[in-house]
């Protein structure tokens, strides 16, 4: 079986016009601030988006428009690198960025939400640079091939097998008996909570700049501010809860919110995966506000509790923020905050990382494992709730995260070659898998990933597409057997 190389050309395509397209609301901005070089750098980049993607469509002339599963992960893994590579234009021709290898690092980091950077002072960056690095957030966050998939259907092509190969959860749900159909619904709330939250910053005292900038990163859970002290700039508790609020939002699974719309209120509120990650936060939230009270890190109770829900969730939200140097808190607090790292939010969210479902799946097994060494011949089903998971789906799940901390050793250990100290290393690794952003001894709020050299740059720059596309559409491309035409 060979790729229907034309049809994965012809999506490569229009993933290159929709990126021309969004950088347009980048160039009214630099001209709206008297930025007109950075202006002409967007052009630029949008004119040569605008032809690759135009050359693509109109010499690309597919026979077929049949797509099979393998098909699926190679235009999921190439759309996000084709993403990745326009989107480094603008870094690249506007000399903000001089080395096309950082520039990329800097548009993956954009497009996976990661939001690591190399930059060292964005806020000293041209505004058009600031709106497009968060609009690259809003962009990739619920995925760039959502996005695409709802406009394929002009081109006669199907889109279901593109978006499980791309969807951020472990299975695919469709809300409408066409997966074009759902991912317009899955949009437009997108757009809806994103308007909702600029409304809302802009009631707290915020201009309408950087309510963009910080509600494209909230809901995008990319975690960018313009600011060099971040959401501690502002000083204001109201800000500091709407994007808390809403990075929670960006962590629920967007399915639950169709149920809301139908008035299904029951569907949202029984979620079990739902309850879990609130739990999870809740408790998480406790046990760092206890640690820091009792080794005295704050003044009083009411800014201790402000600090710990403020970074809990920004962890296990994968959005990044800080609003104060975590790295001085006490170990506990720490190592806390780098275990929700892996966690993440829920299935179908704009979070990154192993999802709490799947940790939940992992936890029943362990369970039913310790139970079946008792009872070696009882029938116990994994159940989530009252429903029972699938022993394919628990197969799955199991081959995932053994894949994910396969790969994560695997990069510790190739990353520990630059020489910086252990936590540096090891956390450097899991922000990349994880899409977080956030690191821990150089990489701590004041610090970026400048420090590494541009081949391990090159590298985490691969793990965070590879965390964005749930690893195994990055990784069977280095199976021989993916590549065989049978």
């Amino acid at each position: 079986m060979s790729f229907n190389y034309k049809v994965i050309l012809k999506i490569i395509g229009m993933i290159s016009i929709i990126i021309g397209i969004a950088m347009v609301p980048s160039v009214i901005i630099a001209y709206y601030y008297g930025e007109k070089a950075v202006g002409v750098a967007f052009i630029q980049s949008i004119l040569l988006a605008m032809a690759i993607g135009s050359i693509i469509l109109i010499v690309v002339r597919p026979s077929t428009n049949i797509l099979k599963m393998r098909d699926g992960y190679l235009i999921a893994a190439l759309c996000w690198l084709a993403a990745s590579v326009i989107g480094a234009f603008p870094y690249l021709f506007s000399g903000i960025i001089p080395s096309y290898v950082d520039a990329l690092f800097e548009s993956i980091s954009g497009f996976t939400t990661t939001g690591s950077t190399i930059i060292s002072d964005l806020s000293a960056a041209p505004k058009a640079i600031q709106f497009w690095r968060s609009f690259s957030h809003w962009l990739g966050a619920m995925g760039i091939l959502i996005l695409a998939i709802s406009l394929l259907p002009a081109l006669g092509i199907g889109g279901l097998l593109i978006a499980r190969a791309e969807a951020p959860g472990p299975t695919v749900e469709k809300m409408t008996t066409r997966i074009s159909d759902s991912s317009r619904i899955l949009y437009k709330m997108y757009v809806s909570l994103t308007l909702i939250q600029i409304i809302l910053l802009l009631l707290g005292g915020m201009n309408l700049f950087d309510s963009m900038i910080h509600a494209f990163s909230s809901i995008g859970t990319g975690g960018l501010s313009n600011y060099a002290k971040g959401i501690s700039h502002f000083d204001s508790f109201f800000i500091e809860f709407v994007i808390i609020l809403f990075s929670i939002v960006a962590s629920i699974n967007f399915v639950l919110y169709h149920h809301i719309l139908e008035g299904k209120w029951r569907e949202f509120f029984k979620d079990w995966e739902l309850r879990t990650f609130l739990i999870i936060l809740a408790v998480s939230t406790l046990l760092i506000t206890l640690n820091l009270w009792a080794f005295g890190t704050y003044d009083s109770l009411g800014l201790t509790i402000r600090h710990s829900l403020f970074q809990t969730t920004a962890f296990i939200s994968t959005s990044g923020f800080a609003i104060t140097d975590y790295t001085y808190w006490p170990s506990f607090s720490q190592m806390l905050l780098f275990c929700l790292m892996f966690i993440g939010g829920c299935s179908a969210s704009t979070c990154g990382s192993i999802k709490v479902i799947r940790v939940m799946i992992i936890f029943k097994l362990i369970v039913r494992g310790m139970y079946k060494r008792l009872h070696p011949n009882a029938v116990v089903p994994v159940k989530i709730g009252s429903k029972t998971i699938s022993a394919e789906t628990v197969s799955k799940v199991s081959s995932f995260v053994i894949l994910y901390f396969t790969i994560f050793v695997f990069s510790c250990l190739l990353l520990s070659l630059e020489g910086y100290d252990l936590l540096t290393t090891i956390s450097a690794v899991a922000s990349a898998l994880s899409n977080t952003g956030m690191g821990f001894g150089l990489l701590g709020p004041d610090g970026n990933y400048s420090i590494f050299s541009q081949a391990s740059r090159l590298y985490l720059g691969i793990l965070m597409i590879a965390g964005r596309l749930e690893l195994f559409a990055i990784i069977m491309l280095l199976s021989p057997s993916f590549w065989r035409a049978r």
